[in-house]
């Protein structure tokens, strides 16, 4: 797989964009925006559990914050090496005004993302911090927590029309964009990178057995069991491979299941649960809202309402 292959010769997301552009367009879709002085954001959602291509290149920086992992992929940023990192779920990539960003993934889950552009030429940034003078480094796939603290805070102003709210958005602004420089100034790795971990057709044998399992109780030991690991071990060298402890990923993969279930409207909430692993309906509902902020119930309301 490419980002050619994916793209084929369709000139909607080609360079000189103001946004991402993604292609084939039906696979992502912009679900809320708003825009202060400084700042756009929107916040993106994925469809389909199939590979997508994006590129953008503009006149002002974006940050992205991402909340999936993926199966596979490649992500590339002017100035560094292309990563094909899967973990990226809570990381973010910085690319600056003028660089290209561009790359493919096949998506883990059915998720919701931001992008972030700043305007580094804003009046709003220049009398004291003088945002436009400074030579920022691209980042690709990072994690910082003060930065990401401010970008939530940010994205939850999305939809207000409140004008003490739009003046908390314009101070947020104002300190993402310090965050933003502190960061650039700091020792962080411009590149994150695989950590040690399980070998990749280890993953690949995990992912595939979890995925034909859901509706089973798959125990730690039984995981281990499969890449002939202690369970010990296999804890540790999971978590450096998927960025998250193996439960939490199974009840994350249980969780995406139950998505595309409720999606299809052919089966009750309470089949649904047990067709993802849950004995109890109750025990469906808390770990769905815990996942995704709504119950199962509300989440089918929301997507048969598109």
């Amino acid at each position: 797989m490419s980002l050619n292959a994916i793209m084929g010769d369709r000139d909607g997301a080609r360079g000189g964009n103001s946004v991402v552009a993604f292609a084939p367009p039906s696979t992502v879709r912009c679900c809320r925006s708003a825009t202060w002085s400084a700042v756009e954001i929107e916040t993106t959602e994925v469809l389909r559990h199939e590979p997508f291509a994006y590129e953008f290149t503009a006149p002002r920086h974006l940050l992205i914050a991402s909340a999936t992992d993926r199966y596979d992929g490649e992500t590339r940023v002017d100035g560094l090496p292309g990563s094909h990192l899967r973990a990226w779920n809570r990381k973010m990539t910085f690319v600056p005004a003028g660089c290209q960003f561009s790359g493919w993934q096949k998506p883990r889950g059915l998720c919701r993302g931001a992008h972030l552009y700043i305007d580094p030429r804003s009046s709003l940034l220049q009398t004291d911090l003088r945002f436009a003078e400074i030579q920022f480094r691209p980042r690709l796939l990072f994690f910082d927590r003060d930065l990401w603290d401010t970008t939530a805070k940010l994205r939850a102003q999305v939809g207000s029309s409140d004008q003490k709210q739009t003046a908390y958005a314009e101070a947020l602004s104002i300190a993402l964009a310090c965050e933003l420089m502190r960061v650039n100034e700091s020792g962080l790795p411009a590149v994150t990178r695989s950590r040690g971990g399980l070998p990749e057709w280890q993953q690949k044998k995990l992912m595939q057995y979890i995925d034909e399992h859901l509706a089973e109780d798959v125990s730690l030991s039984s995981l281990a069991v499969l890449v002939q690991l202690s369970p010990y071990h296999f804890s540790r060298m999971f978590k450096q491979s998927f960025d998250t402890p193996p439960h939490r990923y199974l009840t994350n993969r249980r969780i995406e299941r139950a998505k595309s279930l409720l999606a299809a409207r052919k089966l009750s909430v309470t089949e649904i649960g047990l067709n993802v692993g849950f004995s109890e309906t109750s025990s469906f509902t808390s770990a769905f809202r815990k996942v995704t902020g709504e119950t199962p119930t509300d989440y089918r309301r929301r997507v048969a309402a598109k």
